[in-house]
């Protein structure tokens, strides 16, 4: 069974990208069939970090997004989303013009949506947004992003938050990463693994590629406890 996860987040800067490059590279690792969709025309991570598994799509294009039950369907798989900021509106106009949740649940298709947030009153407040649009349709993951705050009571006792457990949805905390090494890893343009293993020259010094490592680790750990949703 194919299953497409959306990676979004409706405010900026909140770490879509970082959540999907992370996913990216967990199927990798795990040697899990999938492909990549970038819908970030503007700055296109996962193209950029993992190119031979990825492809842009213009989500506003019909035809173009449409590519994504194209790669669901093509082989049994994951399909991996990034998100562009301000864009649950455009994605439901295509999801809802062409029955994309009924036609995926007829092909048995599962599709989850990775809610990234840094706690904030607009991020909260975009998750309840999305969730009440979406309802049960998805799949839905909250991911709480310690590198972007490390407070984040105002989504626990939110209205999102109570939505989320009504839609039998699950919290995971990403944990926050040295900025220097991220910055490099960033500027490199590498994966993750890429940037734990290569010696290219401006790259990571021997103990930041240490933190990186530990850091995908602690990572994992959390999407382990999502397994069989993943």
């Amino acid at each position: 069974m194919s299953h497409i996860h959306f990676v979004g987040g409706e405010k900026g800067g909140v770490g879509k990208s970082v959540v999907a490059r992370l996913l990216a590279q967990w199927f990798i690792d795990r040697a899990l069939p999938f492909a990549a969709v970038d819908g970030d025309l503007s700055h296109g991570a996962l193209v950029r970090m993992y190119a031979d598994y990825s492809q842009s799509v213009d989500l506003s294009d019909p035809e173009s997004a449409d590519q994504i039950v194209d790669r669901a369907l093509g082989a049994d798989r994951r399909v991996l989303i990034d998100m562009p900021a301000q864009s649950v509106r455009t994605l439901w106009r295509w999801l809802s013009e062409a029955n994309v949740f009924g036609f995926a649940n007829e092909a048995g298709i599962r599709m989850s949506f990775w809610h990234v947030t840094d706690g904030g009153f607009a991020s909260v407040g975009e998750i309840e947004r999305a969730l009440t649009l979406f309802g049960d349709r998805f799949e839905h993951r909250v991911v709480r992003n310690f590198g972007r705050s490390k407070n984040f009571t105002q989504f626990d006792e939110s209205e999102a938050k109570r939505k989320l457990d009504q839609l039998g949805g699950k919290v995971i905390d990403l944990p926050e990463l040295d900025a220097q090494a991220m910055f490099k890893v960033d500027r490199l343009g590498s994966s993750f693994w890429g940037a734990i293993n290569g010696n290219a020259e401006g790259g990571l010094k021997p103990l930041e590629r240490q933190r990186v490592r530990l850091w995908l680790e602690r990572c994992y750990a959390q999407l382990e406890t999502l397994q069989g949703a993943i």
